[in-house]
Protein backbone atom coordinates (compact mmCIF):
# COMPACT_ATOMS: atom_id res chain seq x y z
CA UNK A 1 0.00 0.00 0.00
CA UNK A 2 1.16 3.82 -0.86
CA UNK A 3 -0.17 5.77 1.63
CA UNK A 4 -0.19 9.42 -0.09
CA UNK A 5 2.79 11.72 1.06
CA UNK A 6 0.87 14.33 2.79
CA UNK A 7 3.10 17.38 3.72
CA UNK A 8 6.06 17.23 1.53
CA UNK A 9 5.42 15.75 -1.70
CA UNK A 10 1.90 15.37 -2.75
CA UNK A 11 -0.40 17.58 -5.07
CA UNK A 12 -1.70 19.35 -1.85
CA UNK A 13 1.77 20.96 -1.42
CA UNK A 14 2.37 22.05 -4.78
CA UNK A 15 -0.55 25.20 -4.70
CA UNK A 16 1.47 26.59 -1.60
CA UNK A 17 5.21 26.19 -3.53
CA UNK A 18 3.60 28.22 -6.54
CA UNK A 19 2.67 30.55 -4.46
CA UNK A 20 5.61 30.94 -2.91
CA UNK A 21 7.70 31.08 -5.78
CA UNK A 22 5.48 34.18 -7.58
CA UNK A 23 6.89 35.72 -4.23
CA UNK A 24 4.18 35.05 -1.86
CA UNK A 25 4.18 34.29 1.70
CA UNK A 26 3.40 30.60 1.36
CA UNK A 27 5.33 27.36 2.81
CA UNK A 28 7.43 25.88 0.16
CA UNK A 29 7.66 22.50 0.42
CA UNK A 30 8.38 21.37 -2.58
CA UNK A 31 11.47 24.19 -3.07
CA UNK A 32 10.19 25.97 -6.20
CA UNK A 33 12.63 28.24 -7.77
CA UNK A 34 11.27 32.04 -7.94
CA UNK A 35 9.50 33.02 -11.08
CA UNK A 36 7.78 36.18 -12.30
CA UNK A 37 4.93 34.18 -14.25
CA UNK A 38 4.11 30.55 -13.59
CA UNK A 39 2.25 28.02 -15.78
CA UNK A 40 0.83 24.84 -14.39
CA UNK A 41 -0.17 22.26 -16.91
CA UNK A 42 -2.62 19.61 -15.57
CA UNK A 43 -2.92 16.69 -17.86
CA UNK A 44 -5.83 14.36 -16.88
CA UNK A 45 -4.28 10.46 -16.38
CA UNK A 46 -1.16 11.09 -16.89
CA UNK A 47 0.62 9.35 -13.94
CA UNK A 48 4.45 8.97 -13.60
CA UNK A 49 4.76 5.46 -14.46
CA UNK A 50 2.52 5.43 -17.92
CA UNK A 51 4.44 8.24 -18.90
CA UNK A 52 7.96 6.52 -17.80
CA UNK A 53 6.57 3.95 -19.85
CA UNK A 54 6.31 5.35 -23.48
CA UNK A 55 8.91 7.93 -23.50
CA UNK A 56 9.72 7.42 -27.42
CA UNK A 57 5.37 8.82 -27.59
CA UNK A 58 6.53 11.63 -25.47
CA UNK A 59 10.05 12.64 -26.31
CA UNK A 60 9.82 16.63 -24.59
CA UNK A 61 8.49 15.42 -21.39
CA UNK A 62 11.30 12.59 -21.41
CA UNK A 63 13.66 15.05 -21.66
CA UNK A 64 12.65 16.80 -18.72
CA UNK A 65 11.83 14.08 -16.47
CA UNK A 66 13.43 14.25 -13.15
CA UNK A 67 13.11 11.85 -9.91
CA UNK A 68 10.46 14.51 -9.34
CA UNK A 69 7.35 13.05 -8.74
CA UNK A 70 4.22 13.50 -6.29
CA UNK A 71 1.30 11.35 -4.46
CA UNK A 72 -2.00 12.08 -5.36
CA UNK A 73 -3.47 11.61 -2.35
CA UNK A 74 -6.62 9.06 -1.53
CA UNK A 75 -8.89 8.94 -3.49
CA UNK A 76 -6.40 8.61 -6.77
CA UNK A 77 -9.48 10.71 -8.28
CA UNK A 78 -9.91 14.08 -10.13
CA UNK A 79 -12.15 15.49 -8.01
CA UNK A 80 -9.83 15.28 -5.02
CA UNK A 81 -6.76 16.01 -6.58
CA UNK A 82 -8.42 19.22 -8.35
CA UNK A 83 -9.65 20.38 -4.68
CA UNK A 84 -5.93 19.60 -3.55
CA UNK A 85 -4.85 21.84 -6.13
CA UNK A 86 -7.23 24.55 -5.93
CA UNK A 87 -6.93 24.70 -1.94
CA UNK A 88 -3.33 23.38 -0.65
CA UNK A 89 -4.94 21.18 1.72
CA UNK A 90 -5.58 17.70 2.02
CA UNK A 91 -8.72 15.53 1.60
CA UNK A 92 -9.95 15.36 5.17
CA UNK A 93 -9.18 18.65 4.85
CA UNK A 94 -11.16 20.16 1.83
CA UNK A 95 -13.40 17.35 1.83
CA UNK A 96 -13.83 16.40 -1.49
CA UNK A 97 -12.71 12.58 -0.38
CA UNK A 98 -14.43 10.97 -3.06
CA UNK A 99 -16.39 10.76 -6.46
CA UNK A 100 -19.43 9.52 -5.08
CA UNK A 101 -20.58 11.24 -1.51
CA UNK A 102 -22.94 10.63 0.79
CA UNK A 103 -24.80 13.93 1.81
CA UNK A 104 -24.94 13.01 5.35
CA UNK A 105 -29.34 13.23 6.22
CA UNK A 106 -30.43 12.91 3.00
CA UNK A 107 -30.12 9.04 2.08
CA UNK A 108 -28.45 10.16 -1.23
CA UNK A 109 -25.40 10.78 -2.86
CA UNK A 110 -23.57 13.69 -4.55
CA UNK A 111 -22.22 13.34 -7.40
CA UNK A 112 -18.95 15.55 -6.95
CA UNK A 113 -17.72 15.12 -10.77
CA UNK A 114 -21.10 15.82 -12.51
CA UNK A 115 -22.06 17.81 -9.45
CA UNK A 116 -25.71 15.74 -9.49
CA UNK A 117 -27.51 15.08 -6.26
CA UNK A 118 -30.73 13.27 -6.64
CA UNK A 119 -31.82 13.54 -3.37
CA UNK A 120 -33.66 17.17 -2.94
CA UNK A 121 -32.46 21.19 -3.34
CA UNK A 122 -28.79 21.55 -4.91
CA UNK A 123 -25.78 21.30 -3.21
CA UNK A 124 -24.02 24.50 -2.97
CA UNK A 125 -20.19 24.56 -3.63
CA UNK A 126 -19.41 27.19 -1.30
CA UNK A 127 -21.00 24.97 1.50
CA UNK A 128 -19.86 21.37 0.53
CA UNK A 129 -16.05 22.71 0.13
CA UNK A 130 -15.60 26.08 1.75
CA UNK A 131 -11.96 26.60 2.30
CA UNK A 132 -10.87 29.62 0.74
CA UNK A 133 -8.79 28.54 -2.63
CA UNK A 134 -5.03 29.32 -3.47
CA UNK A 135 -6.73 31.42 -6.44
CA UNK A 136 -8.11 33.71 -4.14
CA UNK A 137 -5.45 34.11 -2.46
CA UNK A 138 -3.24 35.06 -5.03
CA UNK A 139 -5.80 37.49 -6.20
CA UNK A 140 -5.50 39.31 -2.81
CA UNK A 141 -2.06 39.57 -3.27
CA UNK A 142 -1.93 41.34 -6.77
CA UNK A 143 -1.19 37.74 -8.81
CA UNK A 144 -4.17 36.99 -11.38
CA UNK A 145 -4.71 33.24 -11.45
CA UNK A 146 -6.42 32.46 -14.85
CA UNK A 147 -7.67 29.18 -15.53
CA UNK A 148 -7.61 27.97 -19.23
CA UNK A 149 -9.97 24.86 -20.28
CA UNK A 150 -13.32 23.98 -22.22
CA UNK A 151 -16.39 26.39 -21.93
CA UNK A 152 -18.40 23.26 -20.92
CA UNK A 153 -16.52 23.31 -17.18
CA UNK A 154 -16.78 27.13 -16.57
CA UNK A 155 -19.67 27.76 -13.90
CA UNK A 156 -20.18 24.37 -12.51
CA UNK A 157 -20.48 23.14 -9.18
CA UNK A 158 -16.90 21.22 -9.48
CA UNK A 159 -15.69 24.43 -10.78
CA UNK A 160 -17.24 26.88 -8.42
CA UNK A 161 -15.63 24.33 -5.55
CA UNK A 162 -12.29 24.08 -6.78
CA UNK A 163 -11.71 27.69 -9.01
CA UNK A 164 -12.98 29.92 -7.36
CA UNK A 165 -11.49 33.62 -7.89
CA UNK A 166 -10.27 32.27 -11.34
CA UNK A 167 -10.61 34.45 -14.38
CA UNK A 168 -12.07 31.59 -16.23
CA UNK A 169 -10.73 31.74 -20.03
CA UNK A 170 -12.55 29.16 -22.42
CA UNK A 171 -10.60 27.58 -25.24
CA UNK A 172 -11.84 24.70 -26.85
CA UNK A 173 -8.88 23.26 -28.87
CA UNK A 174 -4.97 22.79 -28.19
CA UNK A 175 -4.37 25.67 -30.39
CA UNK A 176 -7.22 28.02 -28.80
CA UNK A 177 -5.51 26.49 -25.50
CA UNK A 178 -1.74 27.20 -26.02
CA UNK A 179 -2.53 30.66 -27.09
CA UNK A 180 -4.95 31.94 -24.69
CA UNK A 181 -1.73 30.44 -21.89
CA UNK A 182 0.51 33.04 -24.07
CA UNK A 183 -1.40 35.79 -23.91
CA UNK A 184 -2.15 35.68 -20.18
CA UNK A 185 1.43 34.80 -19.19
CA UNK A 186 2.30 38.28 -21.10
CA UNK A 187 -0.49 40.19 -19.48
CA UNK A 188 1.23 40.85 -16.31
CA UNK A 189 4.27 40.48 -15.34
CA UNK A 190 3.20 38.36 -11.75
CA UNK A 191 0.82 35.84 -13.43
CA UNK A 192 -0.11 32.22 -12.62
CA UNK A 193 -2.16 30.24 -15.14
CA UNK A 194 -3.63 26.79 -15.33
CA UNK A 195 -4.21 25.20 -18.37
CA UNK A 196 -6.35 22.27 -18.57
CA UNK A 197 -6.35 18.89 -20.90
CA UNK A 198 -8.78 15.57 -20.07
CA UNK A 199 -8.28 13.11 -23.45
CA UNK A 200 -5.54 11.68 -22.44
CA UNK A 201 -7.85 10.72 -19.08
CA UNK A 202 -10.58 9.75 -21.62
CA UNK A 203 -8.86 7.52 -24.10
CA UNK A 204 -7.71 5.49 -21.11
CA UNK A 205 -11.04 5.01 -19.57
CA UNK A 206 -12.74 3.84 -22.72
CA UNK A 207 -10.03 1.50 -24.46
CA UNK A 208 -6.95 1.74 -21.92
CA UNK A 209 -3.44 3.17 -21.22
CA UNK A 210 -1.50 2.22 -23.10
CA UNK A 211 -3.18 1.79 -26.88
CA UNK A 212 -3.26 3.61 -29.73
CA UNK A 213 -6.04 5.99 -28.78
CA UNK A 214 -3.93 6.64 -25.53
CA UNK A 215 -0.88 7.19 -26.96
CA UNK A 216 -2.25 9.26 -29.97
CA UNK A 217 -3.05 11.66 -27.36
CA UNK A 218 -0.33 11.52 -25.01
CA UNK A 219 1.42 12.41 -28.52
CA UNK A 220 -0.58 15.29 -28.31
CA UNK A 221 0.13 16.59 -24.69
CA UNK A 222 3.54 16.08 -25.59
CA UNK A 223 3.61 17.97 -28.71
CA UNK A 224 1.09 21.02 -26.27
CA UNK A 225 3.75 20.95 -23.29
CA UNK A 226 6.94 21.88 -26.39
CA UNK A 227 4.93 24.98 -27.48
CA UNK A 228 3.69 26.17 -24.06
CA UNK A 229 7.17 26.47 -23.30
CA UNK A 230 8.63 27.39 -26.49
CA UNK A 231 6.07 30.65 -25.68
CA UNK A 232 7.23 31.47 -22.36
CA UNK A 233 7.92 35.40 -21.32
CA UNK A 234 11.43 35.83 -19.59
CA UNK A 235 11.20 35.03 -15.91
CA UNK A 236 8.35 32.09 -16.69
CA UNK A 237 8.19 28.50 -14.80
CA UNK A 238 6.29 25.94 -16.75
CA UNK A 239 5.49 22.58 -14.39
CA UNK A 240 3.75 19.67 -15.76
CA UNK A 241 1.58 17.19 -13.02
CA UNK A 242 -1.39 15.33 -13.10
CA UNK A 243 -4.07 14.56 -10.95
CA UNK A 244 -3.72 10.84 -10.86
CA UNK A 245 -2.16 7.79 -12.66
CA UNK A 246 -4.18 4.37 -14.13
CA UNK A 247 -4.30 0.87 -14.46
CA UNK A 248 -6.18 -1.47 -16.92
CA UNK A 249 -8.55 -3.66 -15.02
CA UNK A 250 -7.68 -7.62 -15.46
CA UNK A 251 -10.49 -8.57 -12.97
CA UNK A 252 -14.42 -7.02 -12.51
CA UNK A 253 -16.52 -7.61 -9.92
CA UNK A 254 -20.04 -6.61 -10.10
CA UNK A 255 -21.03 -5.09 -6.68
CA UNK A 256 -24.67 -5.32 -7.17
CA UNK A 257 -25.04 -9.19 -8.38
CA UNK A 258 -23.05 -11.13 -5.14
CA UNK A 259 -24.80 -10.99 -1.99
CA UNK A 260 -21.92 -10.94 0.08
CA UNK A 261 -21.20 -7.19 -1.39
CA UNK A 262 -25.36 -6.38 -1.16
CA UNK A 263 -26.32 -7.56 2.29
CA UNK A 264 -26.95 -5.02 5.07
CA UNK A 265 -25.40 -2.09 2.05
CA UNK A 266 -27.41 0.91 1.94
CA UNK A 267 -25.32 3.26 -0.59
CA UNK A 268 -22.60 2.19 -3.13
CA UNK A 269 -20.38 5.27 -3.53
CA UNK A 270 -16.72 6.26 -4.56
CA UNK A 271 -15.67 4.37 -7.79
CA UNK A 272 -14.84 1.57 -8.85
CA UNK A 273 -10.94 1.47 -7.52
CA UNK A 274 -12.51 3.30 -4.08
CA UNK A 275 -15.20 2.37 -2.82
CA UNK A 276 -16.93 3.98 0.09
CA UNK A 277 -19.77 1.64 1.51
CA UNK A 278 -22.39 3.05 3.80
CA UNK A 279 -23.78 0.17 5.46
CA UNK A 280 -27.75 0.03 6.72
CA UNK A 281 -28.09 1.29 10.62
CA UNK A 282 -26.45 -1.22 13.08
CA UNK A 283 -24.64 -2.85 10.00
CA UNK A 284 -21.54 -1.39 9.78
CA UNK A 285 -19.16 -4.66 11.02
CA UNK A 286 -21.22 -7.10 9.09
CA UNK A 287 -20.50 -5.38 6.05
CA UNK A 288 -17.30 -4.86 6.40
CA UNK A 289 -16.46 -8.80 7.55
CA UNK A 290 -18.77 -9.61 4.69
CA UNK A 291 -16.66 -7.43 2.15
CA UNK A 292 -13.36 -8.26 3.88
CA UNK A 293 -14.26 -12.01 3.46
CA UNK A 294 -15.25 -11.56 -0.04
CA UNK A 295 -12.58 -9.87 -1.42
CA UNK A 296 -9.90 -10.92 0.19
CA UNK A 297 -6.33 -10.32 -1.07
CA UNK A 298 -7.79 -8.66 -3.91
CA UNK A 299 -8.29 -5.76 -2.03
CA UNK A 300 -7.62 -2.99 1.07
CA UNK A 301 -11.11 -3.51 2.85
CA UNK A 302 -10.82 -1.28 6.23
CA UNK A 303 -13.40 0.54 8.50
CA UNK A 304 -14.20 4.44 8.38
CA UNK A 305 -11.64 5.11 11.19
CA UNK A 306 -9.00 2.79 10.48
CA UNK A 307 -9.10 4.52 6.83
CA UNK A 308 -8.64 8.18 8.62
CA UNK A 309 -5.96 6.87 11.48
CA UNK A 310 -4.53 5.50 9.12
CA UNK A 311 -3.60 8.67 7.21
CA UNK A 312 -5.51 7.95 3.81
CA UNK A 313 -7.03 11.70 3.46
CA UNK A 314 -3.81 13.19 5.63
CA UNK A 315 -2.91 13.67 8.93
CA UNK A 316 -6.69 15.29 10.12
CA UNK A 317 -10.33 14.40 8.58
CA UNK A 318 -12.52 17.36 10.17
CA UNK A 319 -15.52 16.37 11.99
CA UNK A 320 -17.95 17.92 9.13
CA UNK A 321 -16.34 15.96 6.65
CA UNK A 322 -16.70 12.20 8.23
CA UNK A 323 -20.00 11.31 8.12
CA UNK A 324 -19.01 11.40 3.70
CA UNK A 325 -16.37 8.33 3.95
CA UNK A 326 -18.13 5.04 3.69
CA UNK A 327 -18.70 2.85 6.58
CA UNK A 328 -16.45 0.68 4.77
CA UNK A 329 -13.68 1.89 2.67
CA UNK A 330 -12.68 -0.90 -0.35
CA UNK A 331 -9.38 -0.61 -2.49
CA UNK A 332 -8.52 -3.30 -4.72
CA UNK A 333 -4.71 -3.85 -4.29
CA UNK A 334 -5.13 -5.48 -7.86
CA UNK A 335 -5.84 -4.96 -11.25
CA UNK A 336 -9.82 -5.35 -9.42
CA UNK A 337 -13.06 -2.73 -10.55
CA UNK A 338 -15.48 -3.02 -8.31
CA UNK A 339 -18.40 -2.01 -10.80
CA UNK A 340 -22.32 -1.27 -10.58
CA UNK A 341 -23.04 -1.92 -13.85
CA UNK A 342 -26.99 -0.87 -13.30
CA UNK A 343 -26.30 2.37 -11.87
CA UNK A 344 -22.90 3.16 -13.65
CA UNK A 345 -22.88 1.40 -17.18
CA UNK A 346 -20.43 3.47 -18.81
CA UNK A 347 -18.38 3.12 -15.65
CA UNK A 348 -18.80 -0.66 -15.55
CA UNK A 349 -17.81 -1.17 -19.34
CA UNK A 350 -14.06 1.19 -18.69
CA UNK A 351 -11.01 -0.36 -19.36
CA UNK A 352 -8.64 1.83 -17.41
CA UNK A 353 -9.81 2.92 -13.70
CA UNK A 354 -7.75 4.84 -11.17
CA UNK A 355 -8.91 5.39 -7.76
CA UNK A 356 -6.58 3.49 -5.42
CA UNK A 357 -3.46 3.50 -3.87
CA UNK A 358 -1.28 1.77 -6.05
CA UNK A 359 1.73 3.66 -7.15
CA UNK A 360 0.63 3.53 -10.84
CA UNK A 361 -2.27 5.19 -9.49
CA UNK A 362 -0.56 7.81 -6.99
CA UNK A 363 2.67 8.61 -8.50
CA UNK A 364 2.49 11.68 -10.80
CA UNK A 365 5.38 13.57 -12.28
CA UNK A 366 6.59 16.77 -11.35
CA UNK A 367 8.36 17.98 -14.39
CA UNK A 368 9.51 21.95 -14.77
CA UNK A 369 10.37 23.76 -17.93
CA UNK A 370 11.90 27.46 -17.95
CA UNK A 371 13.01 28.93 -20.65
Amino acid sequence: MLVPGYGGASLADLPGSLLAALGMREPNPLALDPADRVCLFLVDGLGAELLDAHPERAPFLAAHRTSKRLTAGFPATTVTSLTSLGTGLTPGEHGMVGLLLAVPGTGAMLNCLRWTFPGGEPIDPETWQPAATVYERAAAAGVEPVYVAPAEFEGTGLTRAVYRGVRYVPAATVDDRVARVHEALRARRRSHVTVYYGDLDAAGHLQGWGGEEWLRQLEIVDDMARRLAEGLPPGSALYVTADHGMINATEKIDAESVPELTEGVAMLGGEARARHVYAQPGAAAQVLDAWRETLGERAWVVSRQEAVESGWFGPRVREPWLARIGDVVAVPRTDLAITAPSRHPVEAAFTGYHGSLTSAEQHVPLLEVRP
